[in-house]
Formats: C-alpha cells, structure tokens, sequence
C-alpha cells in the first residue's frame, strides 16, 4: 500500500515534463495510476474476505513511539473504488476537456497528487497520518481550483475554500491529539474498538466533527463549495462529487460505530445533516447556473449522508454507504455533461438551453438518464440507495 501511494507521487514529478512532449496524452500517461490502484484494490478485496483487513506499518517518528499505518478494510475498499474508479474516467476526460493550454503538465501533476492524497486518506490507520492526507487534499484542491490564476473568481474561491478546510482540519487535528492521548494510541483500529470516555473525549469529537463538516460542506460551512465552481470541470467533476467533499462523511462514517452513542455525537451529526440536506435542496432549485446547481445539490445529498451515518444503525450505515457509491458516480457524470454542454453551447445558464435535446441529442439522453438516476427514478441506482435511505430512516 505504501509503493501504490507513493506511484502517484513519482508519477506526477514527471507528469509537466512530459506534458511538453505529448501534451494532452499527459492525461492519459496520469489515469493509468488510479486504474492500478483499482486493479489492486479488486484483487485484494479477495484476499480481506477470506483473511480480515490487510495492515502494513513503518516507523514515523520512533522517538515517539509514532508509526505510519495503512489498512485495508471493507470500507477502504468502497471508497478507493470511488477514488480510483471516477479518477480514472476524470483523467480520460480532462484529455479531451483540454486543449494546447500551457496549464496541463501542471494541472495533469497536481490532479494526481490530490488522487493519491486521497488513496493516502481513506487507507491511513494512523489519526495524524489521516490528518497529514488531510490537508494535503485541501492544498492540492487549492491549486486546483485556482489553475486558472488569471481568473479572480477563481482565485479568491480557491482561498475561501483553503480557509475554511485548512480551519477545520486544525480543529480536527486537536481531537484527534485529545482522542489519542485519552485512548493511548494513535491507531485508528485500536482507538474504534477500545474507545475512551469522559467529558474530554465528548470535546474532542466535537473538534472532529467540525473538521468533518467543514470538509463536507455542511451548513453553515458551505459556502466555499459554489465559490469553487469556478474550476475547470474536471475539478469539479472529481473534488466536489466522489472525493474530497466525501472525505468528511468517510470520517463520520469510520467513528460511527464507535462514537455514536456518546452524548454528542448522534445529536450534532443529525442536525447538521439534517439542516444541510434541506437548504441545500432549497438553495439549488433557485440557481440557472447548471454547476451552481450541482453545488448545491452535492450540499443536500452530503447532508442526507450526513444523517444516515449520524442515526448509527446497521441499515442506515448500509444505505449512507450504497448513497455515497450512487452519488459519486451520478454527480461526477453529470458534472462531465455540463462541462460537455458548456463548451459547447458557451453556457450554463439554463434558461438558454430549451434547444439542447434538439441540438445534441446523446448529451441530452445521457444527462437525462443521469439526472433521473439522481432524482431516485427507478430502475436506476440512485433510486435503490433512496429506497435504502428511506427504509433506514
């Protein structure tokens, strides 16, 4: 796990270098790494089935007795299949997204290192390990929503975002010290199934869960997420539907079982979720901006997760885990299709797009079977992981 982390990093090192050569083929040369992660994933997923989780671990800081853990579990396994599975199609996207721009080496490199930010996130068994991949999702989604510099919209909703993750994740960073030294270990594993208690430890999950929702975009932290609509679709299209907007509910998802009950938790993670899920919806029926309107969908849906979790039940985890599966594949296609329709057309503004199924019909058909799949119609997916939501509920 530490050599398929440490790929995406020597492989992006390289990655503007050779963007000179073969310009947008980048793209292509950047999607083979997450297409490995997957590979690898589906090959070990049979190998936890039969022998419970993989664990490997190196020395970090001795002297303090600190290592870096890796885990492979069940649940690591959903989410590097989102991370890795969108990332390649996102990759091969952004090939065709792009041009001759002079940003792509640059673009191609940092998308990648925020890829592997991600793998490093969801398979980190250490709590400051977790906290390291952490921030460097927060950094890399930095650059890349203002890749486009010359842009101020671009720039200024990169910093709000960097703001409010980069406050978050301190807050988080201090539970995650109180929680280490209440439990004496750093050990995600150790700390879940042995988990400490007192009136510290309530203030500890506290800060984590402000972390959570900061990264999540729950109200009333949600304001950096249709700021950083102003990125290049791929951005959009990975970062603000399968990867680092989830990365809070994976958090919430990983302490539930452990934390649910305390005094705190279940209350704060409802009604946060809650209160998320139904502004958001709100606020998205009154946008014309198709990504803006995406914004604040992926806000509701976050929140719905939010409270699946939260409510800490098997059913509700199960259904918060098949939502967070069907909200990542159908936000990230939809996300492809207005960036599709954008360039095309040279708008989002829905009001001037009543000739759209006239003009290009596939792209219509395609987003209306995505967005039906997004509204709970069945047959499609997004209608199982509703009908699984609201049975758990």
């Amino acid at each position: 796990m530490f050599v398929l982390i440490l790929a995406f990093g020597c492989v992006a090192a390289v990655l503007p270098v050779l963007a000179s050569r073969i310009g947008r083929g980048v793209f292509y040369v950047a999607a083979a790494v997450p297409a490995a992660a997957l590979i690898w994933g589906v090959g070990a997923y049979g190998q936890i089935s039969d022998s419970g989780p993989l664990l490997e671990q190196a020395a970090w800081v001795p002297q303090l007795g600190l290592t870096l853990g890796l885990r492979f579990d069940g649940f690591a396994f959903l989410m590097l299949s989102l991370v890795a599975g969108i990332g390649v199609l996102v990759f091969l996207y952004a090939g065709s997204y792009f041009h001759a721009e002079p940003i792509i080496g640059r673009f191609a490199a940092t998308l990648l290192l925020f890829s592997g930010s991600m793998v490093g996130l969801v398979l980190a068994d250490n709590l400051l390990a977790l906290f390291l991949f952490w921030e460097l999702t927060s950094i890399t989604s930095y650059l890349l929503i203002s890749i486009e510099d010359e842009k101020t919209a671009a720039r200024s909703g990169a910093m709000q975002a960097l703001l409010i993750t980069g406050m978050g994740g301190l807050a988080m960073l201090g539970g995650f010290v109180l929680l280490g030294e209440a439990a004496g270990t750093y050990s995600m594993a150790e700390l879940l199934a042995r988990p400490p208690s007192g009136s510290v430890v309530n203030f500890a999950l506290v800060l984590v869960l402000i972390g959570a929702f900061t990264k999540s975009a729950q109200v009333p932290f949600h304001s950096w997420l249709p700021r950083a609509m102003n990125a290049p679709t791929p951005v959009s299209s990975y970062l603000h539907s399968a990867t680092m907007v989830t990365a809070g509910v994976y958090l919430v998802a990983r302490f539930t079982p452990a934390f649910a009950d305390y005094r705190l938790w279940r209350p704060l993670v409802i009604s946060f979720g809650l209160a998320s899920m139904l502004i958001g919806a709100y606020r998205s029926l009154r946008q014309h901006d198709l990504k803006l309107l995406l914004a604040y969908g992926t806000i509701s849906q976050l929140g719905l997760m939010m409270l699946l979790f939260g409510v800490g039940t098997k059913e509700s985890i199960f259904a918060g885990c098949t939502l967070l599966l069907a909200h990542g594949i159908f936000k990230a296609a939809l996300f492809m299709l207005v960036g599709i329709i954008d360039h095309q057309s040279k708008t989002r503004d829905l009001r001037k797009l009543d000739r759209l199924g006239a003009q290009w019909p596939v792209v219509a058909a395609t987003a209306g079977v995505v967005a039906a799949s997004m509204a709970g119609i069945p047959p499609l997916f997004g209608f199982l992981a509703k009908e699984e939501a609201l049975g758990a509920l």
